[in-house]
């Protein structure tokens, strides 16, 4: 048996984690020669989820410069996030994967045990300058799976009008204790606290997670007291009214608008609103969000991982890396995440992008300080330690529950 042939065999398991998407969408680019036949030449095969980049992108154009690199032509395909999992499964089980595949990190670990995936030990990548926090989420069982393109997390965003109209000096705000204590003070000049997302959905659980982290707590024992003294963070500022009641139901989205409003100190929210933080007019900061007894929480990663499936001939896999390595190398992963509003997954990019902008660095700090949701080698248990983890939230914020009594029902849950 050679060394790739495992991985050819998807379990029933893993196929049943993520459910074929009937009529999914996609749209290709690129363009090339059929032939596929030796490996090293020809036409090589990437999916990507950025289906708002089409051909004439600039993104499209380094996968085709890579391509040159490489001496091979590119041929995209890019789906919607939830459709490339789906059709990459599917692709797996048919045998007639990609080449190269960039999904979203949380997938890495259904597709690496459905084995679909190499290892970068199989293809030989180095991933040794790549930070081991967010590398950390394509590893399982002690293999790594991938190289992650960029990364995106959460900070809090502040309105730098209303925290002075309360006096509030934001460098003191390091922990849950001073942080609870400025929203009271904006509430005391007729101000609102603080927004987030804790709807009854992967957003939810996503936003909760560096509040439970930061506590200490961890996702293996989602009601121990740590866990608990979080999710009572949360429900106390609504008790309070330091958080609106909208939050049970907000998106990310939503409630990036109510802060928006200019009425909010404080939003927890991510990278991706850069661009409409600029455009809001607010005069704004970020800062990390703190932990319980101060330092930086680790809010959970997002962004992707580039991969190379299993092939039937493994001769192609030479040239896959060499495709990963230039998307991922020093020089492009600068360009991509100026294109994906990303934090670089390196140390030494990460330093390039501060010097050009310094609004990156509590960014830079909090990608840093972040951590997979999939970490811990929780694998494919975590989608449904998560579900637990919003219906805990919940029932918790809607009056249900007590936070101790919601965990304790999500933990039995889980069990």
């Amino acid at each position: 048996m050679n060394r790739f042939s495992r991985h050819r065999r998807l379990t029933a398991t893993a196929l049943t984690v993520l459910t074929v998407a009937a009529g999914a969408t996609a749209c290709s680019s690129g363009s090339g020669s059929s032939d596929t036949k030796s490996a090293g030449s020809g036409t090589y095969t990437i999916w990507d989820p950025y289906p708002q980049f089409d051909k004439s992108s600039a993104w499209a154009h380094l996968l085709d410069l890579c391509g040159q690199g490489a001496g091979v032509k590119i041929k995209r395909t890019a789906f919607d996030t939830s459709d490339l999992a789906n059709k990459a499964l599917l692709a797996a089980q048919q045998g007639n994967s990609p080449d190269v595949m960039i999904v979203d990190n949380p997938v890495v670990s259904t597709l690496s045990e459905a084995g679909a995936l190499t290892t970068t030990d199989d293809i030989e990548l180095d991933t040794s300058e790549v930070d081991p926090n967010l590398l950390a989420a394509g590893q399982s069982g002690g293999k790594t799976y991938g190289t992650p393109i960029g990364a995106n997390t959460l900070a809090l965003y502040y309105n730098k009008k209303v925290i002075e109209a309360a006096g509030v000096d934001v460098s003191s705000v390091k922990d849950w204790k001073s942080l609870t204590a400025a929203l009271a003070k904006v509430k005391a000049v007729g101000k609102k606290g603080i927004t987030f997302s804790a709807i009854g959905t992967e957003e939810g659980s996503f936003q909760f997670l560096p509040w439970f982290w930061g506590s200490g707590a961890k996702l293996t024992q989602l009601d121990s007291p740590e866990g608990v003294s979080a999710l009572s963070l949360w429900t106390d500022w609504l008790k309070q009214g330091y958080a609106p009641n909208s939050v049970i139901n907000n998106t990310q989205t939503t409630s990036w608008q109510e802060f928006a409003s200019g009425d909010y100190a404080f939003a927890e929210n991510g990278t991706w609103q850069l661009a409409n933080a600029q455009k809001s007019g607010l005069d704004y900061g970020v800062l990390p969000i703190p932990g319980a007894n101060g330092g930086n929480a680790s809010a959970p990663t997002g962004g992707e991982f580039v991969t190379v499936p299993v092939q039937k001939d493994t001769g192609r896999y030479a040239t896959a890396r060499k495709l990963v390595s230039c998307l991922t190398s020093g020089q492009n992963l600068n360009f991509t995440d100026k294109t994906l509003s990303y934090v670089a997954p390196t140390g030494a990019v990460q330093d390039k992008q501060v010097a050009a902008n310094a609004e990156l660095k509590p960014w830079v700090d909090a990608v840093k300080a972040a951590k997979g949701r999939t970490s811990d080698d929780l694998g494919t248990k975590y989608p449904k330690i998560s579900e637990q983890m919003w219906k805990a939230v919940q029932s918790a914020l809607s009056g249900a529950g007590s936070p101790k009594d919601a965990l304790s029902a999500a933990q039995s849950a889980v069990k």
